[in-house]
């Protein structure tokens, strides 16, 4: 590359030559235009000079506003990085406003929420207590502090507390004070009350103690319409009375009273009981009609055997058979008159025969004894089966109840429920006596023929010991 560059001269000459040759009538105007070219070329250096000198000058100016922009630049972001830290500083500040205010904002809340939530339950409390029959505007008092959009002060506060120990106070208070009721037929009075704590509320009218329960929807004390206990009844009016120190109390809070006004009579749940109810009662009363003319009966027949047999014995040790004969004679309908009849009959028999013919008229009368008893054993067996039946058609019905209503209210399957339960006892309550009743005639069948036996067995041993002398037994005819 270096050899080229060193001959290039050589060729420029040679072809200057061969133009210079060839064309010597260019000479002069090459000479002027280089004359030109040469002008033209100083002309464009002093350009190209003053073109630089500009430039550097401009170059020099740039750089300055340069060098004042980044100095500026520079001031500006560290002002701005002061800027920014003063301002993460009033975040962080700000954050830490916020972040007290929410929490005391919460503790406010949860302040005026606890305040509400107390004074919700002072006002049911005294809506619920018997006291608030003297001033009925009292739970409304509290309504004010119960809005959401107001802020419990220390007035309200103290007012609840007054209140709080208001109600503390007369709970262990016994005082007799005059107060409006409401009687059983809906009219209002004035009444002297006593009140023991939230316990107990009663009064006497004309001697009697009534019992009194608070409603709170009429925020009024209401009579009890409902027959108290007979022991009740006695120590409350006593008590009213100043007779006596003790005094019945409800502890359950109205529970009791609750459920001495909704207690049923006996009568009250026969009538609940359904259909079943009444052919229990008809197997009850007919099985009392049985059993009452069986121990009547088998009374009688009892009494029968111990003096007949007694006095037939005693005047066959004697020997008038004729009396022993008039004194069975013409009644036919009684059992052991039958049996004497029959031994009577037969005491010229031998003492086998003899034997076997009063054991044939005690078996004989078996039946009559025992008459009736089998159906009372089988309706002290039908009787329980009746009351499950009942109580297997009321859970029918108390199933159906719940298929289209639910089980949201207990008291309505509790009640359908009691009342299937009623056949069930009922039923009981039949067959236990209709039990014990079979088995007490039981008993006295066995005891009646036991007793039969025993006089039939005396009766052959009078005829065999005493027919010796008189020739009646055939035995001691023929020795």
């Amino acid at each position: 590359m270096s050899q080229s560059r060193q001959y290039l001269p050589l060729l420029i000459c040679f072809l200057s030559l061969f133009f210079i040759t060839i064309q010597p009538l260019w000479a002069a105007d090459i000479r002027a235009v280089y004359g030109r070219v040469a002008a033209e070329l100083e002309e464009s250096q002093e350009n190209k000079k003053a073109l630089e000198a500009g430039i550097h000058l401009q170059r020099d100016r740039l750089k300055q506003q340069l060098k004042e922009m980044q100095f500026t630049v520079t001031a500006q972001e560290k002002k701005l990085q002061q800027q920014r830290s003063l301002l993460e500083q009033h975040q962080q500040e700000y954050a830490q406003l916020l972040s007290e205010q929410a929490s005391d904002a919460e503790l406010m809340n949860n302040l005026a929420a606890s305040v509400r939530v107390s004074a919700k339950q002072l006002q049911e409390l005294l809506i619920r207590s018997p006291r608030t029959s003297l001033d009925r505007q009292l739970p409304e008092s509290l309504d004010p502090i119960l809005n959401a959009d107001y802020f419990p002060g220390l007035d309200d506060m103290e007012q609840m507390a007054n209140l709080f120990l208001l109600e503390m106070e007369q709970v262990g208070e016994v005082s007799v004070q005059t107060m409006p009721i409401v009687d059983p037929s809906g009219l209002e009075k004035e009444a002297p009350v006593l009140l023991v704590g939230p316990f107990l509320a009663a009064y006497l009218d004309q001697g009697k103690p009534h019992l009194l329960r608070y409603d709170s929807a009429m925020r009024s004390l209401v009579q009890v319409d409902a027959k108290l206990p007979w022991n009740v009844s006695r120590t409350l009016k006593s008590y009213l009375q100043g007779e006596n120190d003790s005094v019945p109390l409800d502890l359950s809070a109205g529970a009791a009273l609750e459920q001495l006004v909704r207690k049923k009579s006996f009568v009250d749940r026969v009538r609940a009981g359904g259909v079943l109810v009444w052919p229990i009662l008809a197997l009850a009363v007919i099985a009392f009609l049985i059993g009452l003319e069986r121990a009547f009966f088998l009374k009688r027949v009892h009494d029968n055997t111990d003096r007949t047999m007694g006095e037939v014995n005693n005047r066959a040790i004697k020997g008038d058979w004729g009396g022993c004969q008039k004194l069975v004679q013409g009644r036919k309908k009684s059992p052991v008159y039958n049996v004497v009849r029959a031994g009577l009959k037969a005491r010229h028999e031998g003492r086998e025969v003899l034997e076997s013919v009063l054991q044939e008229a005690i078996l004989k009368e078996l039946p009559r004894l025992e008459r009736a008893l089998p159906l009372l054993n089988i309706m002290a067996a039908v009787a329980p089966l009746m009351g499950l039946l009942g109580t297997v058609t009321g859970m029918i019905g108390t199933f159906e109840v719940i298929n289209i209503y639910g089980t949201g209210d207990p008291r309505m399957m509790s009640g359908g429920i009691s009342v299937a339960l009623v056949t069930t006892m009922l039923g009981l309550m039949v067959a236990i006596p209709i039990m014990l009743m079979h088995a007490f005639l039981s008993r006295q069948v066995e005891h009646i023929v036991g007793d039969m036996e025993e006089k039939a067995v005396a009766l052959t041993n009078i005829i065999y010991l005493h027919g010796k002398n008189d020739g009646v037994c055939p035995h001691v005819a023929n020795p």
